[in-house]
């Protein structure tokens, strides 16, 4: 699918500051339910082009979502078991499942679970890098787009078979010894001295406390009178057990996942990673093959205890709403740095597939085309969904705003910000802060956009 910059602006801007009032579904709502497979093939590039390249499929990817209908335009939302999906690729996911569903752009949330042994993409950063005469290659153009007709295909044959959504229900259990704060070493000047990644094997940093976590899977669920279709489940933790070695897989949080897709084969259950940023299995992850196996159990019984307070309830009113920000680029990364940085053929790999990524975003802010923030109303519940990398903190705070709401957030919508720090972990410095496409008042765009689309 080809999407033009024109269409892209035009599409993204018509959903500023969008919102749909609230409707009582009555008899009317009905979901129908979807999946096709994204396992990216042999020779692939594995989390937009600085991996090693696919190698094999441990266990497939899979894009799994649900078409809602009968509040109003249908609205979409999916789950994907990719690293990222930024910018204008973001858009023509939207796109394509939009029209699909028979519905509009803005109506659509794709997050991705953010594994990294999985494609990111980005339209504009292969084109930036092909401009560079080297083949570097962040992605494939004729597979991504092949899973945009899958998507297509999926969406058509599940409209037929919706099913009436008669109840909702919400509940949250917590997850023992998977998620951890990667900053939590700080040096006497404030600054972050060592951080503590997805795994991690240095004593005296796994010694170290979880630090500012959100230990709870949460999980919403929808009913056909008493029978459960589609459960999604919700946490924050980077998802990576070990990487980097061209092993295509869903890792621990798509393998738990699947775990209870066996468990309820009628029912479709998806998983959203939460607000991540700074935040992984380090403490808790040595990595290796044990580690994805005790990570996995972990996570499937994190959803287990979640399922087990579900009680249902009338679904209530349904709303949709979104947001839009226009953030500004970290100062600290200036583009002709970054087109620079790409130019220089001694750099690493990564350190110029970063850099176009980097301007990819810095154009787009140009042309003043936002970044899309959605949240789905049910009733007391809502789901929220976020761009990017964004810290925990922004995660915990919705849940504030929300007052007695259940707030469930999705992040890793729309990549291009990468990181989104809170504005208190700028002067700390660190990796996530170095990678950081956005200045520090993206925190009070991202919160007022929170704030918003949660005043119900």
């Amino acid at each position: 699918m080809n999407i033009t910059r024109r269409r892209f602006l035009q599409t993204t801007l018509a959903a500023s500051v969008a919102a749909r009032a609230a409707t009582d579904p009555g008899p009317g709502l009905r979901i129908a339910p979807f999946r096709f497979d994204v396992t990216a093939p042999p020779g692939h590039p594995m989390c937009g082009g600085w991996g090693k390249m696919a190698v094999d499929c441990v266990d497939p990817l899979e894009a799994i979502g649900y078409v809602l209908l009968g509040a109003g335009q249908p609205i979409v939302v999916c789950a994907v078991d990719w690293a990222g999906i930024l910018n204008e690729a973001h858009l023509a996911w939207r796109t394509a499942l939009a029209e699909a569903a028979g519905t509009a752009p803005e109506r659509v949330a794709v997050q991705c679970v953010h594994q990294h042994d999985a494609p990111m993409v980005c339209l504009r950063a292969q084109e930036l890098c092909d401009a560079q005469g080297e083949n570097i290659h962040v992605f494939d153009r004729g597979f991504f787009d092949q899973c945009l007709d899958r998507g297509r295909a999926a969406i058509k044959a599940a409209l037929p078979k919706a099913r009436p959504v008669t109840h909702l229900a919400h509940g949250e259990g917590q997850v023992e010894k998977v998620a951890s704060n990667r900053r939590v070493e700080i040096g006497p000047d404030g600054k972050v001295k060592r951080m503590r990644g997805s795994s991690c094997t240095v004593p005296e940093l796994i010694a170290l406390p979880d630090g500012v976590i959100d230990p709870m899977m949460k999980t919403v669920a929808f009913y056909s009178g008493a029978e459960k279709i589609v459960s999604c489940h919700y946490y924050a933790s980077h998802p990576m057990s070990h990487y980097g070695a061209g092993h295509v897989s869903s890792d621990f949080p798509g393998l738990a996942r699947k775990r209870r897709q066996q468990d309820e084969p009628g029912c479709a259950h998806l998983y959203f990673t939460g607000c991540a940023g700074n935040v992984a299995a380090g403490k808790y992850n040595p990595g290796g093959p044990e580690a994805r196996v005790q990570l996995t159990q972990r996570i499937y019984d994190g959803i287990v205890a979640s399922e087990k307070s579900l009680v249902r309830a009338p679904v209530g009113r349904v709303a949709w709403k979104t947001h839009d920000i226009l953030p500004e680029i970290n100062p600290s990364l200036p583009e002709a740095r970054q087109r620079a940085m790409l130019a220089n053929k001694t750099n690493h790999l990564a350190d110029r597939i970063r850099p176009a990524m980097c301007v990819a975003l810095a154009e787009r802010l140009a042309r003043r085309v936002p970044v899309m923030l959605s949240a789905l109303h049910l009733g007391d519940v809502t789901l929220l969904h976020l761009p990017a990398e964004c810290f925990v903190e922004y995660q915990l705070r919705a849940q504030q705003l929300g007052g007695a709401r259940f707030v469930a957030t999705a992040a890793y919508g729309d990549g291009g910000m990468w990181y989104v720090p809170v504005r208190a972990e700028y002067p700390k410095g660190g990796f996530e802060v170095g990678v950081a496409f956005c200045a520090p008042s993206v925190d009070d765009m991202l919160t007022r956009g929170i704030r918003e689309l949660l005043r119900t």
